[in-house]
């Protein structure tokens, strides 16, 4: 429970100044103006497949939520999906915690079959989307930690990873025991359940949700990719496939604006185990999140028209 004293706005302020002072104590510790000339040179034709890849991402996770919430008695027309699913990407990338906007899908979509159905959408939504690229980051490490002459995993890092896709594995076993449990919380845990199955699990709904996480991961990796190639710095496939995921989810720890700092020290640290530079790690991770910034800008032109009608 948030104290009293630590309003939205303070944590907030807080929030930002955290993750200025990480970007300034990486940019010191790793050879900043070599980051900065890296993303002075950056190739404007790799930047634009960047934002492309993140355009695609946008569209294949509204598609998915629009699925999704159809499977819970909620229609939404496919412009109505994208127009509300940049909105709150925007409020996501410009707010704490990440989550703020798609609270906000899951109120303005409670009209036909009330909150906690819309609320479930969007949870089940980006739970989906999170499932796919940890199928990936396992998939990878798996294939990469087995297959002789690839990519070499450090010790160190072995037993985390392996320890974090442990625990993913075991979630739904979890959930399941969960519901087998008497009281509110299985009543709350059989509700999630019996949703989950309806939204995702069901068939004719399973294989077109798998294909759009999958298509989703892939999108967010390969614009990350690109971005890593357009500061000069491009990473083995391999290493896109099995270090990019486990920088991509740092952005899901709440303690800066969307994962600004946090995902340059994963980039920085993660880069020299592909034979790459650190430098080169934290220059491709803020072209990564500038290039977020300018494809959620539909998002903001939906906020302004939002608060003009309002007025």
């Amino acid at each position: 429970m948030r104290p009293r004293w630590l309003s939205p706005g303070l944590m907030r302020a807080g929030q930002f100044a955290l993750a200025a002072l990480m970007l300034a104590l990486l940019w010191r510790a790793l050879d900043g103006a070599e980051a900065a000339r890296s993303l002075a040179g950056a190739d404007p034709l790799w930047l634009c497949a960047a934002l492309a890849a993140l355009t695609l991402q946008t569209a294949l996770s509204a598609l998915r939520w629009r699925l999704t919430a159809a499977q819970l008695g909620i229609r939404l027309g496919l412009g109505a999906a994208l127009r509300e699913y940049y909105l709150g990407q925007a409020l996501n990338l410009s707010l704490p915690g990440g989550v703020v906007g798609d609270a906000g899908r899951a109120v303005r979509a409670r009209q036909q079959a009330g909150l906690l159905a819309s609320g479930q959408a969007v949870v089940f939504e980006r739970l989906a989307g999170q499932a796919g690229l940890f199928v990936i980051t396992a998939g990878a490490f798996a294939v990469t930690l087995a297959a002789p002459g690839g990519l070499e995993w450090p010790a160190r890092l072995i037993p985390p990873v392996a320890i974090f896709i442990l625990i993913g594995l075991c979630l739904p076993l979890v959930l399941y025991v969960l519901t087998q449990v008497p009281g509110r919380i299985g009543a709350g845990a059989r509700s999630v359940w019996h949703g989950m199955q309806r939204a995702v699990l069901a068939r004719g709904v399973i294989l077109p949700q798998t294909l759009l996480s999958l298509g989703t991961a892939l999108s967010n990796l390969a614009a990350f990719a690109f971005c890593a190639l357009a500061v000069g710095h491009g990473l083995p496939l391999a290493a896109v496939l099995a270090f990019v995921p486990l920088i991509l989810l740092t952005m899901l720890i709440p303690l800066t604006i969307s994962g600004w700092g946090l995902r340059e020290g994963a980039a920085a640290a993660l880069f020299p185990l592909a034979g790459g530079a650190a430098s080169g790690g934290l220059a491709a991770s803020v072209a990564f999140g500038l290039m977020m910034i300018v494809a959620a800008l539909p998002g903001l032109i939906f906020v302004v028209g939002r608060r003009r009608a309002a007025a």
